[in-house]
């Protein structure tokens, strides 16, 4: 394998914008020892594509509840496999029960043991379950979704907002199934500017109509709605977040500033307190 070059050239502001985080899960999931961020002219943190992905890759296996473990002896492996720049045919790595499996282009594998899998969808038939190849049709779909998704990652990371924002809107208009990733993106690429969270806020409330129980999409919605002043609607969804996710340190914190502004001391003294037990 030939010699990676690495540029260090993406910031922390840039990297939680790609992640859609905030910056207390970044420091976490740097403080893991997933990625090693190298150092900036001005002592700050600066970062890779391949770090950029890893990262991604931490965050979404540790929301699906793998191990710290099992999550850095894949990342070991999969920091051996990525290229130097984003392909278009993507990178997608996801939790299949305890496998963690990476798929790029048309291939899909175990991030553990390296081991390849066949492209296949199952369906249940009167109690019996049988393998079905994926229609050409829908498959093509799905390859031009992952295009343009990958696509507005690198026009992200090259500073093309306008390029980007378009890539994401046209991964989520052509994807034959409900695109999370690319939802999650692009409204946390809104978010970013002010004068747009409104725009977030609507591209999250579509999201929320496919996936009605995801913790992340509540939080990011609260965090548009505080931008926008609704703090009793920011109010409401983060605490939807809670009940959902109980455990999610960031909202507990959001929530209890949220809940000072408007004037429910006991309120900000429960969620600050929830915070500090989940982040020690």
């Amino acid at each position: 394998m030939k010699q990676k070059n690495s540029h260090h050239d993406i910031s922390v502001r840039k990297l939680q914008s790609l992640l859609g985080v905030s910056r207390s899960v970044l420091a976490g999931l740097i403080d893991a020892g997933f990625v090693t961020p190298a150092r900036g002219p001005r002592n700050e943190l600066r970062f890779t594509f391949q770090d950029v992905v890893l990262l991604r890759t931490a965050f979404q296996l540790q929301s699906a509840r793998i191990s710290s473990r099992k999550i850095l002896a894949a990342l070991a492996r999969l920091r051996t496999q990525l290229p130097d720049e984003i392909p278009l045919s993507g990178i997608r790595v996801s939790a299949v029960g305890n496998t963690i499996m990476v798929r790029t282009g048309p291939s899909q594998w175990d991030a553990n043991t390296g081991q390849l899998e066949f492209d296949f969808e199952v369906a249940d038939i009167k109690g019996d379950v049988v393998f079905l190849d994926v229609s050409s049709a829908k498959k093509d779909a799905r390859k031009q979704a992952d295009e343009w998704y990958a696509l507005a990652d690198q026009l992200a990371a090259d500073a093309d907002s306008s390029g980007a924002e378009q890539a994401y809107r046209k991964a989520i208009a052509i994807s034959p199934k409900p695109f999370y990733s690319a939802y999650v993106d692009l409204g946390a690429f809104l978010c970013e500017d002010d004068a747009r969270c409104q725009e977030a806020l609507a591209v999250f409330d579509e999201a929320l109509l496919h996936f009605p129980e995801d913790a992340v999409l509540h939080f990011n919605r609260a965090v548009a709605l505080e931008m926008l002043g609704r703090l009793t609607d920011a109010e409401r969804s983060y605490a939807r977040c809670l009940e959902i996710n109980p455990r999610y340190a960031d909202a507990h914190h959001n929530l209890a500033l949220v809940k000072e502004q408007l004037g429910d001391q006991q309120g900000l003294v429960r969620h600050m307190s929830a915070y500090r037990k989940l982040s020690t």
